[in-house]
């Protein structure tokens, strides 16, 4: 599948080459992050933060493995009633623990959320800094071989989106 994206993004840059010619360069934004203090600053922050939510969350199952274990050992000799409360107390704190492990590490949780107070502004810096550089020296296209080559930066004048939509009559 990758290489159909990058043949697909090198047959897109040669036939703008063969309409036009275009200036174009390529990044490594990966290279660049790792590079800026402020980067490494928030990703640091951000592991510990991970470690400390994880060793939370780890503490309250070790909790709920501890109490199934003593309610398996102690099963034989309980009333229904009990069995049925120490099953619910069991049930409450696993769920407790899957909760905050969502809340933490799940789809825009806590971790997310962090991630974007602390590395966004470094990525924003970094698209500013490369679309000056590109404007500065007349480069058209910016490509960004970090995890495949996608398109960081385009010159807004050859976004023809616009003339799409007219041809399809939206426009």
């Amino acid at each position: 599948m990758k290489k159909y994206r990058l043949l697909f993004v090198l047959l897109l840059v040669a036939s703008s080459f063969t309409s036009q010619a275009q200036k174009y360069c390529i990044i490594d934004s990966k290279y660049i992050l790792e590079k800026l203090n402020d980067y490494k600053n928030a990703q640091a922050s951000l592991d510990n933060l991970s470690k400390l939510w994880q060793a939370d969350i780890d503490t309250k199952m070790q909790e709920v493995d501890r109490l199934y274990k003593t309610y398996q050992a102690e099963k034989a000799m309980l009333s229904d009633e009990m069995r049925k409360k120490r099953e619910d107390e069991i049930m409450t704190k696993e769920k407790a623990a899957k909760d905050l492990q969502k809340t933490r590490f799940g789809y825009e949780g806590d971790l997310f959320k962090k991630r974007q107070e602390l590395v966004k502004p470094v990525q924003d810096k970094v698209y500013n800094a490369v679309q000056k550089m590109a404007q500065s020296r007349g480069y058209e296209i910016v490509l960004d071989k970090a995890g495949g080559i996608t398109l960081f930066y385009a010159d807004p004048k050859l976004d023809k989106s616009d003339d799409v939509l007219k041809l399809l009559g939206t426009k």
